[in-house]
């Protein structure tokens, strides 16, 4: 099998020079009864980049199991009753599978352009109520030091300003000397995440969070510096910029559904105009 199989690896290399297989086998690697397995259709499967070793081995599984799914198939056949109803569930995935592709190429038809600024504003503004804060959610600036880290003291008394020239030397003093630096005064992040970036996971309550506005923790080998300027609680009106992604998709998905009752509303009423529908024991409703 193994020599086999070198030589199968080789053949690859002219795969494409050769006539495509047809039904019969000519020219299949293998088989088991009517059922067929092809040089190209094992070249397809071959990961790029295997060594000449690795690839014996691949074809050797792959082959392997093939024939195995192939002989089990047909024990299966030979011992299973009514595969009626399996025809008819494959047959309905078939149909679903179609019918969403179609759905898939037609949205993507109709919703190529993407939606405005004012259409998404304009609907945040007349749905703020269904926009709501889901985890607390901070802004602020973020630097992590180590120890040995010189003017130490110069960044404690820096990162507590929210002037512009304070945060200009922290961000020149971080390029040189800090392990990380965030700067998130203009966006808002989740608590969790900021907090996580500490040596351990800080839990604290909302009314603790607001009133310790600036945080300062170290371990053995870093000084984490925390300044946060503004700090919103779950349940509170969740700032446009964050809601942004989820109002386009939720503006979005209701004109994608809208869209698709139309179209499949106005091919029943094609098939009632062209009397296609043929009411035999169910009564047409008015």
């Amino acid at each position: 099998m193994r020599t086999f199989n070198v030589l199968l690896v080789a053949f690859f290399l002219c795969v494409s020079c050769a006539d495509k297989h047809d039904m019969a086998g000519h020219g299949a690697l293998i088989g088991i009864g009517d059922q067929y397995l092809y040089a190209d259709e094992v070249e397809s499967m071959l990961p790029v980049g295997l060594s000449s070793e690795d690839s014996t081995h691949f074809v050797d599984r792959y082959v392997r199991n093939w024939l195995e799914d192939v002989l089990l198939y047909e024990k299966a056949k030979d011992n299973v009753d009514g595969t009626e109803e399996v025809d008819k569930l494959v047959e309905n995935y078939r149909k679903s599978l179609i019918m969403h592709k179609y759905q898939q190429e037609l949205l993507q038809q109709r919703f190529a352009e993407d939606v405005s600024e004012d259409e998404l504003s304009d609907y945040y503004s007349r749905n703020r109520d269904a926009f709501k804060v889901e985890r607390p959610l901070i802004k602020g600036l973020f630097i992590k030091v180590p120890l040995t880290a010189p003017g130490v003291s110069e960044v404690r008394r820096w990162y507590r300003s929210g002037e512009q020239s304070a945060v200009e030397k922290l961000e020149k003093y971080s390029l040189q000397n800090a392990v990380r630096y965030e700067y998130f005064y203009d966006e808002w992040k989740p608590a969790a995440d900021v907090f996580g970036m500490m040596p351990q996971p800080m839990e604290q309550s909302e009314a603790g969070m607001v009133k310790q506005k600036h945080v300062e923790v170290k371990d053995t080998a870093f000084y984490y510096f925390l300044n946060i300027t503004d700090y919103l609680s779950v349940g509170e009106q969740e700032p446009y910029e964050v809601a942004r992604s989820r109002v386009k998709e939720m503006l979005l998905n209701m004109r994608q559904v809208k869209f698709m009752d139309e179209v499949k509303d106005d091919l029943y009423r094609q098939a009632l105009r062209k009397h296609r529908i043929n009411y035999y024991l169910y009564k047409q409703k008015e």
